[in-house]
């Protein structure tokens, strides 16, 4: 008796792939979107990627810190980047329970609009000129993120910027400068995401948010991007073991950077 007597349902047969994939292309409209946003931010941001990387790759050799700050759900690609496995231990995630949506959505939304805020977090942590900035806003328009930035590049530091710019070229800012996130950074990085931040549309409605991936991808590769220039020109390179494997250690690195680093 033949493991498989009936040819379309053999997972070995070529009609048995051809139709897993096809099913595969219909149920999985998300992940082909994704897949297609990947390809795009790697094509059309090489060059700013290449750019980021080798500025990280120097605040690595200097041994300077790299501070991440968003807002929302942006606050979670800057956070990627911080105290975890396979990454760098200097990284430094700028955290307010205020703007991160913990204390009630609706409030840290208008949190966010805010002028003058990004005084109040800026006095809670450590900078030195050159260290560098990232600044994660898909829209670009709200006074927080925009503030953080210019802070930071009038303190002297390189700052990035990782936005929407079809998004964010399309409403008013919502900053007394009449000013977005892309015009008051050094370097910005478009994470290619459209408008309102969906790549998807059933019944009428716009589903299928896209800013988390493609933000993450983009930091991502920044960062081990960053690690290889670094590493290729002689530097040590600070990375976290994960907690979960035996027989390693993060407490030297908790030690080398408890004073600059504020959530450790």
């Amino acid at each position: 008796m033949p493991l498989c007597p009936v040819v379309d349902s053999c997972p070995d047969s070529p009609e048995f792939e051809v139709e897993h994939l096809l099913n595969l292309a219909r149920m999985f409209e998300y992940v082909k979107k994704i897949q297609q946003q990947i390809d795009l931010i790697a094509q059309s941001q090489e060059t700013a990627l290449s750019a980021g990387a080798e500025w990280l790759s120097e605040a690595i050799l200097k041994d300077k810190i790299i501070h991440t700050f968003g807002t929302g759900h942006s606050h979670m690609i800057g956070l990627e980047l911080a105290i975890r496995a396979g990454g760098l231990a200097n990284v430094n995630a700028i955290l307010d329970s205020a703007v991160l949506s913990v204390e009630g959505a609706r409030r840290g939304a208008m949190i966010e609009r805010l002028s003058g805020l990004a005084d109040i977090l800026w006095d809670a942590y450590t900078f030195e000129k050159e260290d560098v900035m990232i600044v994660v806003s898909n829209s670009g328009r709200n006074a927080l993120p925009i503030e953080m930035a210019q802070k930071a590049r009038d303190f002297g530091m390189k700052t990035i910027g990782i936005t929407s710019l079809q998004q964010s070229k399309q409403y008013p800012s919502r900053h007394p400068s009449g000013k977005k996130l892309y015009q008051l950074v050094d370097l910005v990085i478009d994470n290619c995401v459209p408008s309102g931040d969906v790549m998807m549309e059933i019944a009428g409605n716009r589903i299928g948010p896209a800013s988390s991936i493609s933000g993450m991808l983009i930091i991502n590769t920044m960062s081990t991007e960053a690690m290889k220039i670094a590493s290729q020109k002689g530097g040590r390179l600070p990375i976290y073991f994960s907690q979960n494997i035996d027989g390693f250690s993060n407490e030297e690195l908790y030690d080398r950077y408890e004073d600059r680093i504020k959530h450790l």
